[in-house]
């Protein structure tokens, strides 16, 4: 259950508007744990009087932002426009690192999101643990697309002109002994990756480097960008990668595209 509300005074700050801080807090006071909660339970959770309790609840629930039945309150779908409004604020990477964080506590390795520009995929946001590449990796960072994981993705959910045209044009070079640089190869992965909905890559960009990868999605179901966790060769196998990193990478960027989605609707 949320902390109490602050003491009055408290802040020193002149423009800090107490009476929202105290309403604020009756929202903080509902949670997964205590769905529903009576007059009583919310001023003991606040910190506020039974007064004061009562005056906020029965504001929220005129607002149409709380529910109240039989002597209990529970917070209405109304309560989320106040998460949509931040959520319409945020970028792609904004939205996208809380669930690289996650990710990358989940599984001990660095996850990073990136998008397609021209024939390179450029970083957009990053969450480091041990250094595996040589390189160093930042926002900003690129690379050529055909020889990473997120480049790959996002490469195999191009249209089929403007992959023709990359193709033809490319110059594929030999940046490991592992690097795919044949274009009918390549055509032929892409197609793979397109149907299975995710790319492994297996020490092309640089030796002792293996990532997987998924495409993330925007409302309309347009690959806007890509995630992956890159992992050591010496430290897991391909059989790993895909067993043990892919599924809880899906289910980040599940959780992405889901407020990627409710963003755009807000």
């Amino acid at each position: 259950m949320s902390e109490p509300t602050r003491e009055p005074g408290s802040d020193a700050d002149g423009d800090f508007v107490q009476s929202l801080d105290r309403g604020l807090s009756v929202i903080r006071a509902f949670d997964a744990d205590h769905p529903k909660l009576t007059l009583s339970e919310v001023a003991s959770a606040t910190g506020l009087s039974r007064a004061a309790a009562r005056r906020f609840l029965h504001t929220l629930v005129h607002l149409g932002y709380m529910h109240a039945h039989e002597g209990r309150f529970s917070l209405r779908p109304r309560i989320l426009e106040l998460g949509y409004a931040y959520l319409s604020s945020l970028s792609l990477p904004e939205v996208a690192l809380p669930y690289l964080e996650e990710l990358s506590a989940q599984v001990h390795e660095s996850c990073s999101v990136s998008e397609l520009d021209d024939e390179e995929v450029v970083y957009i946001a990053r969450v480091p643990t041990k250094r595996i590449m040589t390189v160093s990796i930042s926002v900003g960072t690129r690379f050529p697309a055909y020889a990473t994981s997120m480049g790959r993705v996002l490469l195999a959910h191009r249209d089929s002109g403007w992959l023709d045209g990359y193709l033809r044009t490319a110059t594929f070079s030999h940046l490991t002994g592992h690097t795919i640089t044949d274009a009918g190869s390549l055509r032929a992965e892409l197609k793979r990756i397109a149907e299975q909905g995710w790319a492994v890559v297996d020490q092309e960009l640089e030796d002792g480097l293996r990532s997987v990868a998924a495409p993330i999605r925007d409302s309309a179901g347009t690959v806007v960008a890509a995630a992956n966790v890159s992992t050591h060769a010496g430290r897991r196998s391909l059989e790993s990668v895909t067993a043990d990193l892919l599924p809880p990478l899906l289910a980040a960027v599940g959780r992405i595209e889901q407020d990627l989605a409710s963003a755009r609707a807000s």
